[in-house]
């Protein structure tokens, strides 16, 4: 081929060099041996994780609990007695109440005690034994008001004004908590209801007596940042002590401090509510969209529901979330409160397949020792992240290390990616074996370094392309090697979908989605499990990368974007609130969706090729 040929072709259309190179992976001698342990440690592994199925299987059911206030309130805007509104919502679904305790304020909203200042009461009452700046109490049911002075530590006495008997408060006592309702509590029992009992604490209430006139329902959900007892040990005691066969429920967004103290001792059931003002920002099916998620995909046991401004809108509300819940397999009842637990010694056995697995990444690098010193320093990074809870560490260690496993030991072809998902599936099971525990399943202790799950794997593949050489003459070859402007653009362009992809991850970050996307998802996810988005954009690249199709570094950059892809299945298994399956179905769609379109990329770019050399063809002149 002559120069004046050459020069009359167009350029490659992308890249700066010719068939993408991919630095062939580093094959070590004890890889058969360590792949060995891996695979035989897999045994225990997915013995824990099929008991964990089998557990999740047996929990699919939810209550839908009311707030009983919010409920009185609507129904007296409307004219209507709470129990016929509550009647009319129990027929479309909702099959638990959720009850305050009472504060004398709501005894004296009853009728059931009369409180005057004392400004007012010397008023009506010239010359009586009346302190102006005490607050007065007397009964209007019968023997009300003289049971609560016992109740509390504050100092009251008696005295006597027009004829009657009034109790004397040094202060307003409207605030205080008076115990529960229990002829309330004793008919929504009749009814059949699941109860939620939401008790107040007050600092003018005996230790000994905290908790001791509790109703006897399933379920207590505490108010405010933290349980009753909290910064107190001794009051904390007694709170666990009156807990009884009562299961405090962990709350969705607000762990209490105070609250792991009383999971451990007696469970935790999950639940989810939205904030009033965020309520009203949404329509009935955006809520119920989201009730549903929480129940199918997050394992919230109660839904905590307040009504909408309006009955109707609330009508609407319960009916879609009834439906979607069906669709979902997903029952309305008395939710099963038993706690998962994962044999210790299966848990330890598990540890040997993360380990072996992280020891070959480092061998399989081309700087070995760098390797090695790069796999300590991940194993102390995860150990130190999970200091308080070792095998956690361990469960890490496997979310960051088999990603990127299937790229280090093979990526000549298209059919590695199999090997590479293959490989990251493994380490699903070795993540959920060790990292799934009552309390991470219950949101109490979230898998520290979740993170690292997104970037890890990604510098693992990058630092197998490392040449075979002193790391200080790479340095300096990077640093005097020419940049042109399509450089920096792909590699801005590639930095900035990194840090959208690790600002996104998780269930509440603070990357942001369009209104289109969010409307897009809630309709993929009231119709089915929605696969994660980055996966199946990810997949694609790495299947692409593999075909050997691109030119110049191109095929190493897919190979990075595809490794995300391997990671982020491995993340989506790090959040163990969600059940096994539901987090399986997410990753095989994922998974067969970046299939199709990463062979369809192959097949269009095979083509765009073609056509492009074609039209690089140089004409003949005719004679």
């Amino acid at each position: 081929m002559t120069d004046s040929v050459r020069s009359s072709a167009p350029a490659a259309p992308t890249g700066s060099g010719g068939p993408g190179l991919v630095p062939p992976p580093n094959w070590h001698p004890r890889t058969p041996l360590l792949l060995g342990l891996v695979f035989l440690s897999l045994i225990p592994a997915l013995i824990l994780t099929f008991q964990r199925v089998q557990f999740e299987q047996s929990r699919k059911v939810t209550a839908l609990v009311m707030d009983y206030p919010a409920l009185v309130i609507q129904a007296r805007r409307y004219g209507l007695e709470p129990q016929a509104l509550l009647d009319r919502y129990k027929a479309l679904g909702v099959n638990g109440i959720a009850l305050y305790e009472d504060t004398i304020a709501s005894l004296q909203q009853r009728g059931e005690v009369l409180l005057k200042n004392g400004y007012d009461l010397a008023d009506q009452f010239p010359g009586a034994p009346v302190r102006p700046n005490a607050v007065y109490m007397r009964s209007v049911v019968p023997g009300v008001a003289e049971a609560l002075p016992a109740r509390y530590t504050m100092p009251t006495r008696t005295v006597t004004v027009g004829g009657k008997a009034w109790i004397e408060w040094p202060t307003d006592p409207s605030y205080l908590p008076a115990g529960p309702n229990r002829a309330q509590v004793a008919e929504f029992q009749r009814q059949g209801m699941v109860l939620v009992y939401r008790p107040y604490n007050d600092e003018a209430r005996p230790i000994a007596q905290v908790g001791t006139d509790w109703p006897d329902v399933p379920f207590v959900a505490f108010t405010d940042d933290a349980v009753i007892g909290a910064r107190t040990p001794e009051l904390l005691e007694q709170v666990d002590r009156a807990m009884g066969k009562r299961i405090p429920a962990v709350i969705e967004g607000n762990i209490q401090d105070g609250l792991e103290d009383l999971v451990l001792s007696h469970g935790g059931v999950r639940l989810f509510a939205l904030a009033p003002s965020w309520q009203n920002q949404l329509t009935p099916e955006e809520i119920a969209s989201k009730y549903n998620l929480a129940a199918r995909e997050r394992s919230q046991q109660l839904l905590y529901l307040r009504p909408f401004p309006t009955i109707n809108e609330t009508g609407d509300m319960l009916t879609r979330l009834q439906g979607l819940l069906n669709n979902s397999g997903i029952k309305v009842g008395l939710p099963v409160t038993t706690t998962f637990e994962p044999n210790p010694l299966l848990r330890w056995l598990s540890v040997v397949g993360p380990l072996s697995a992280l020891l070959l990444a480092g061998l399989s690098l081309p700087l070995r020792r760098l390797g090695l010193l790069g796999a300590a320093g991940t194993l102390l990074l995860c150990l130190g992240l999970n200091y308080a809870t070792p095998l956690a560490g361990f469960a890490l260690v496997a979310a960051v290390t088999f990603p990127a496993l299937g790229l280090l030991l093979r990526r000549s072809r298209v059919t590695d990616w199999f090997i590479a998902t293959g490989l990251s599936l493994v380490g699903v099971v070795f993540v959920s074996a060790l990292g799934a525990t009552p309390d991470s399943m219950l949101g109490l202790h979230p898998f520290r370094g979740v993170g690292l799950t997104l970037l890890l794997p990604l510098a693992m593949v990058a630092a197998s392309f490392l040449p075979k050489q002193d790391i200080r003459k790479t340095v300096s070859d990077v640093y005097n090697a020419p940049i042109k402007l399509g450089d920096i653009a792909v590699m801005g362009l590639g930095l900035a979908l990194l840090g959208l992809v690790f600002s996104r991850r998780g269930n509440a970050t603070g990357g942001s989605v369009t209104e289109f996307e969010a409307s897009l998802r809630q309709n993929v996810q009231d119709s089915m499990v929605r696969p994660r988005f980055k996966e199946v954009a990810a997949h694609p690249l790495a299947i692409l990368g593999l075909s050997g199709k691109l030119p110049g570094y191109f095929s190493a950059l897919m190979l990075l974007g595809g490794a995300m892809g391997q990671a982020s299945i491995l993340n989506t298994f790090s959040h163990f609130h969600t059940p096994f399956l539901i987090s399986a179905i997410r990753c095989f769609l994922g998974l067969g969706l970046g299939l199709l379109i990463g062979l369809g990329l192959v097949w269009a770019f095979g083509k765009v090729l073609e056509l492009w050399n074609a039209h690089g063809e140089p004409r003949r002149v005719r004679a």
